[in-house]
């Protein structure tokens, strides 16, 4: 775009879709950029439904990731400064007349900064309606098929077989190897830490698992990734449809 197409898609209403990731481990076999690599992928899935009515403002790299620092090429940003950057992205926008946001975000340690910012913006701009989404988790019924190990999540099943599905040049297959797969092989802290019917405990990775991998990868397959994106599209693509304009 141009600014004057962008004059013209926020005097349209379009909403702007931002993919937001993180730069951090993803164990022996995937790359640092993994959660941004998903984001960036389903937000284009998405806008190509919506021609004319979305447009893909720009993406957030890096994020909240200060529980994988043991783990070489990790970056992070605080919660903080996460915050103002997603702040400041949408109140720039929002001069221009953009006033629906969707943030999507291939990362979990992004979730609790998104709510203060949705939180906060209900009283700094309260014409701006901010909405946020992750990604697997949307996606729980193929998440299920896939038959995960008891203990699962990060650089797992889940997360492989979608980047097999939608950037297998980035999976280097011949380093895929299992990480803590079953609660026996975590210690009593980091047991009360995956067990979410208790009170919340954050703890770092490398204290739930030696390589930073929660399941066996070695069980995804695209097929199984192209199933769970195509659960994650759906779910925000009828999120999209309902979201009345002002």
């Amino acid at each position: 775009m141009t600014t004057v197409e962008a004059a013209d898609a926020a005097a349209r209403g379009t909403v702007v879709l931002i993919p937001a990731g993180a730069l951090e481990q993803h164990g022996p076999a995937m790359a640092l950029g993994t959660d941004l690599v998903r984001a960036e992928a389903v937000v284009a899935e998405v806008a190509s439904s919506f021609p004319g009515r979305v447009v893909i403002g720009p993406s957030i790299p890096v994020g909240v990731s200060p529980h994988h620092l043991r783990f070489p090429g990790t970056v992070t940003l605080t919660t903080g400064t996460f915050a103002a950057l997603v702040r400041e992205y949408v109140t720039s926008l929002h001069r221009h007349g953009w006033t629906r946001f969707l943030v999507v975000t291939g990362h979990g340690g992004n979730n609790a900064a998104l709510t203060t910012v949705a939180q906060d913006l209900l009283v700094s701009h309260p014409a701006v309606q901010f909405a946020w989404s992750p990604l697997t988790a949307l996606a729980g019924d193929a998440v299920a098929a896939l038959r995960p190990s008891a203990v699962h999540g990060h650089s797992g099943e889940a997360e492989t077989a979608q980047m097999l599905h939608l950037a297998p040049h980035l999976v280097h297959t011949d380093r895929l190897e299992p990480g803590t797969t079953t609660p026996d092989q975590l210690d009593d802290l980091a047991r009360v830490a995956r067990d979410h019917a208790q009170p919340t405990l954050t703890l770092p990775y490398d204290r739930l698992s030696p390589n930073g991998v929660l399941g066996d990868p070695r069980r995804a397959t695209a097929d199984h990734g192209a199933a769970i994106v195509k659960a994650i599209v759906g779910r925000i693509t009828a999120f999209l449809e309902d979201w009345p304009a002002p």
